[in-house]
């Protein structure tokens, strides 16, 4: 036999050891093709979105006529092109309008959600938009204010109210391959965002009978409540993981939370949702077993299953139902319908299902950090705690078990979250670890059982008592974020990793955790290859904002600030790219005396100009025709 013939059986035989496990590689395939989608630099045609779906369904259908050994190729290549398809087809079908110009003047429109933005100022989300001089058509169908001052009235779900605002098309990212936000707002189908310094003023009531405000009013009437029974931090942390409201919880806390990487419990994500489902499905597990005719005769497991699916179910309503909390519901769903069939409920296939779900009803989410971390601490979880079964374990005392698995959870998942939340907000929380390792188990045995009680007996008004036992956990929890952010050394910065960085990353660890066979080894390479890619990533020199209002230029020093206050979101993304913590005053202080880069802003300072030198770069917001002639190059908004 030659050596081609080897090396065929060689991968024949390699593909064959793959059976049983294919389903995992699903995901993959359709995060391939989305991937793929969001990369390109134009937007594919009808026509051709068309011949990718006829090509997909010819490989489906002649894959399943190839030799097994071959076959999964074929259908790999068919997901890979649906996930394509598949992005495409959600992008067109969340389009909507979008403003094309600043605008100031009288905005109207319907209170649809209520959160808080990153300046800790009150955000409000509108639909049903009027804009005065702009036609229906080209109104985008939701904006977003910010209210910097007096609100006027208290908003209210479906309150329709007029203010007058400021407004902005969605910007884009603010260097190249930095956060799209223009992306996110497409998907989020918001067409403008702005904010008023004006009191809002009522135009009319919120209608009844329109079922999605009627759960946002139940969720903000329970959200008032438990801030009621918990004032302060305390009762914001209690409506955030309860109702999704996270509103009320302040600036400080939040800082405290993400410093020692506890900010992932205020998100209702897969903890919250299977901590919740796990108490439910226990409880009724116990109940139903204390009888005998039901412990002997009735699918304990199942309708106890069944009980925690519609406890999920009513939580995910509760929470308002945004991305993470339907991502959480899906995988536990996927979980309960496997215990309700008698299958396994924790299995890489499970994961996969779950995973492959959510990419088919939101691709969009493969790009966020939420998607990301959830399934790679969810897989590793899954992959560690099945190699654990196998191990001999005799010489752990029992009663040190529950111990052990906490600490190897929160280890695990803190392991395989690390490089995604370091790529996404460039932050490491050096002591995350030790904070997650008193805080968490607290989530599991005090404070959902806590919000479970204070359901049930929300309906005869004693939910207060419940409330006050779940808000001495959210004290601790609050009390070890403050200890240890204020611990020196606290919270670290790190360069922002190339584009390439997190996909090798992510395949290094798929093929470790998922492969069948000797290859599985060449995962841990893949993964060094990638973090040696990521120490030697390298900056721009010169970045310029979007507007021409700030420019930054790298230093031995660090990254030097052409301005200390101006265009501050753009200063921060810079420097938390660069790895670098400093503020922006700070970095402006580093701008050289003799620079290179001439930040020229506004029309007073370009007439003031008195020239350059030859090799020197002018970069201004305004134009600048009277610099044409100068020796230096001269960057202005007509190019």
């Amino acid at each position: 036999m030659g050596l081609s013939g080897r090396f065929g059986d060689g991968v024949a035989a390699m593909l064959l050891a793959q059976r049983g496990g294919l389903i995992c590689w699903v995901p993959v395939c359709l995060a391939i093709g989305i991937g793929t989608y969001f990369s390109l630099a134009v937007e594919p045609g009808v026509s051709m979105l068309v011949g990718l779906a006829v090509v997909a369904l010819a490989l489906t259908v002649a894959a399943r006529r190839l030799p097994e050994p071959v076959a999964p190729l074929g259908f790999a290549i068919a997901l890979c092109i649906c996930g394509v398809v598949l992005a495409a087809v959600r992008a067109h079908g969340v389009a909507g309008p979008v403003l094309a110009w600043r605008y100031y003047g009288p905005v109207e429109g319907r209170i649809i959600a209520i959160d808080r933005s990153q300046s800790d100022a009150l955000r409000l989300t509108l639909d049903r938009v009027r804009l005065h001089g702009v036609r229906p058509d080209r109104t985008p169908d939701r904006v977003r204010l910010s209210l910097h001052g007096d609100a006027g009235i208290a908003p209210e779900p479906g309150l329709r109210v007029m203010t007058t605002a400021h407004l902005s098309p969605p910007s884009g990212p603010v260097e190249p391959g930095g956060f799209d936000f223009q992306r996110h707002a497409w998907f989020e189908r918001l067409g403008a965002v702005g904010y008023t310094r004006v009191p809002l003023l009522g135009v009319a009531r919120a209608q009844e009978g329109q079922a999605g405000l009627a759960v946002f009013r139940i969720r903000m009437a329970a959200s008032a409540r438990i801030q009621e029974v918990l004032p302060g931090d305390i009762g914001g942390f209690a409506a955030a993981i309860t109702t999704g409201d996270r509103s009320a919880i302040g600036r400080d806390a939040l800082e405290d939370l993400r410093a020692s990487n506890l900010a992932h419990l205020l998100a209702i994500s897969g903890l919250h949702m299977g901590l919740l489902s796990a108490v439910v499905l226990s409880t009724l597990r116990l109940l139903l077993t204390l009888h005998p005719v039901t412990a002997l005769h009735w699918p304990t497991r199942g309708i106890a299953a069944c009980g925690a699916l519609i406890a999920a179910t009513g939580y995910l309503a509760l929470s308002g139902g945004n991305v993470a909390t339907e991502r959480a519901y899906i995988m536990v769903a996927v979980a309960l319908g496997a215990l309700m069939i008698g299958r396994r409920a924790i299995s890489l296939r499970a994961v996969a299902v779950a995973a492959t779900l959510v990419l088919i009803l939101r691709p969009e989410a493969l790009t966020g950090p939420g998607f990301q971390m959830s399934f790679a601490a969810t897989t590793a979880l899954v992959a560690v705690f099945g190699w654990l079964r196998g191990v001999d374990m005799a010489w752990l005392p029992r009663w040190l078990k529950p111990a052990f698995a906490v600490v190897v959870s929160s280890a695990v998942a803190g392991l395989a979250t690390a490089p995604i939340a370091a790529a996404h907000f460039n932050t490491i929380a050096h002591y995350g670890l030790i904070a997650n390792l008193v805080s968490v188990p607290l989530m599991g045995v005090l404070i959902i059982p806590a919000a479970v009680m204070a359901l049930l007996l929300a309906p005869f008004g004693a939910e207060a008592v419940a409330l006050t036992v779940m808000g001495g956990g959210l004290r601790w929890i609050l009390g070890v974020a403050h200890w240890i952010a204020g611990l020196e050394g606290a919270r670290g910065h790190v360069v922002g990793p190339g584009e390439w960085v997190i996909p090798l990353l992510v395949l290094g660890f798929l093929v470790l955790i998922l492969w069948r066979g000797r290859l599985r080894l060449a995962g841990p390479p893949i993964m060094v290859l990638s973090l040696w890619m990521w120490l030697g990533a390298e900056r721009p020199v010169v970045l310029v904002a979007d507007s021409g209002a700030l420019v930054g230029v790298m230093t031995p020093q660090g990254r030097a600030l052409s301005r200390e206050r101006t265009a501050g979101f753009v200063a921060r993304n810079w420097l938390e790219n660069d790895g670098d913590g400093a503020e922006q005053w700070t970095a402006a202080g580093r701008w050289p005396s003799d620079p290179d880069v001439i930040h020229l802003s506004g029309k007073r300072r370009v007439a003031a100009f008195d020239g350059c030198r030859p090799g020197q770069i002018v970069v201004t917001n305004v134009s600048a025709a009277a610099l044409r002639g100068a020796p230096c190059e001269v960057f202005d908004p007509s190019g």
